[in-house]
């Protein structure tokens, strides 16, 4: 009863994405891109969706002199657009799409999304700070040069003064696209 068991706990775990040919009309990638993508996501995920452990575990792989998890918690929240804790082919092959062969435009709207932690349509600086502190620690110590302390907070300064044009101290969807475009 165990092997009948394991079968079925299998066949439910498993997610088999929708067809190719919406895949295909949905992202800037070829059939046969879709088909290598999702091999080698299948090979990293065997049973379809990714969970934010295994996210982490995998992006931590790029990052030996840091710690990417943070960083990797808020990247999954951004792929994980359903937000309901886990990544489907769909998700990734979606926000690729975006961040790989999109417009300025798209690829703007995703990282706003990235940095809208709680997802209010608006980023303030605790979001900013979060984020950006995630980035120095992803890099790691061995940065160059090295890092003063403050570092991330004078960052989101300048990012701020730069960003928040009616100075209302959130930053907006729009503020956020004309001040990268500048």
């Amino acid at each position: 009863s165990d092997k009948i068991e394991d079968e079925l706990e299998m066949t439910t775990v498993c997610h088999r994405p929708e067809g190719l040919e919406q895949l295909e009309a949905q992202t800037n990638f070829t059939k046969r891109e879709l088909q290598v993508l999702y091999r080698g996501f299948k090979n990293e995920c065997p049973s379809g969706v990714v969970n934010e452990e295994t996210f982490k575990q995998i992006y931590a792989q790029f990052f030996p002199h840091g710690d990417a998890s943070m960083y990797a918690h808020y990247l999954f929240n951004a792929f994980d657009t359903a937000q309901n804790g886990s990544v489907k082919f769909e998700d990734f092959v979606m926000a690729l799409s975006i961040l790989l062969r999109g417009s300025v435009h798209e690829k703007l709207r995703w990282t706003f999304n990235l940095y809208d932690i709680n997802k209010d349509g608006y980023i303030n600086k605790e979001e900013m700070m979060d984020i950006v502190k995630a980035i120095y620690d992803m890099m790691g110590k061995y940065t160059y040069p090295v890092l003063k302390e403050d570092a991330p907070r004078q960052h989101v300064e300048v990012f701020f003064q730069k960003m928040d044009k009616n100075k209302d101290g959130v930053v907006t969807l729009d503020e956020f696209i004309e001040s990268c475009q500048e």
